[in-house]
């Protein structure tokens, strides 16, 4: 029997949650919190073997309550829960600690499907969590280090010159290395090569 908790601020998402697991034989709902103190005070008494985590939660980010999570009591499995795709989000949740990532439109059977995967030690990921992932591994594979780094005086704002001085290289070099980046994350022009940089968390 997988013991199970969820900490979220809307009892929509709750109450739809515990709908779909409750019918389960193999689900043991432990309850809800709706703030990251309500859920540090339950977990002082118990804990599940898996907590869902919405990462916008009113009193601190989920991303914080996770690191805290995971550090205090390293046998709880945590799953972020949220409406957002965003890859930044999903990075600082796998990197404080969580096993999945799940999005708040997702049906019974890959909330169940998450559960066994990472019950078992696995990660889990939504599979349009797991497209976003994907591309960026492939974008970030795709540039190579110098690119990187001209990519990153870019989106500060330095013009062709000043990141030729600042790289101790060519202008025409600075040059070639902005329509390779161009070319490979597929921008329209420098703004939006920025922008999609950001995106996918090639620059923080």
């Amino acid at each position: 029997m997988t013991r199970v908790f969820i900490v979220d601020d809307h009892y929509m998402v709750i109450e739809g949650f515990h709908s779909m697991l409750k019918s389960t034989g193999s689900v043991e709902w432990m309850g809800h919190a709706m703030n990251a103190a309500s859920c540090l005070a339950f977990l002082k008494n118990q804990q599940p073997d898996i907590l869902f985590m919405d990462i916008n939660l009113p009193d601190i980010s989920g991303t914080e309550l996770c690191a805290t999570v995971h550090k205090t009591y390293p046998g709880i499995r945590i799953i972020g829960l949220s409406t957002f795709n965003q890859l930044s989000f999903i990075r600082d949740m796998i990197a404080n600690g969580a096993s999945g990532y799940i999005l708040k439109n997702a049906i019974k059977e890959e909330i169940l499907e998450a559960l066994v995967k990472v019950m078992a030690g696995e990660k889990y990921f939504s599979l349009e969590v797991s497209d976003l992932l994907e591309d960026n591994t492939h974008k970030s594979n795709a540039i190579t280090r110098r690119e990187k780094e001209v990519l990153e005086l870019i989106a500060l704002g330095l013009t062709n010159p000043e990141i030729a001085e600042k790289i101790f290289v060519s202008v025409s070099t600075v040059d070639t290395h902005r329509k390779n980046l161009i070319l490979k994350l597929e921008a329209k022009n420098t703004a939006d090569l920025v922008r999609i940089a950001y995106k996918n968390a090639l620059i923080e």
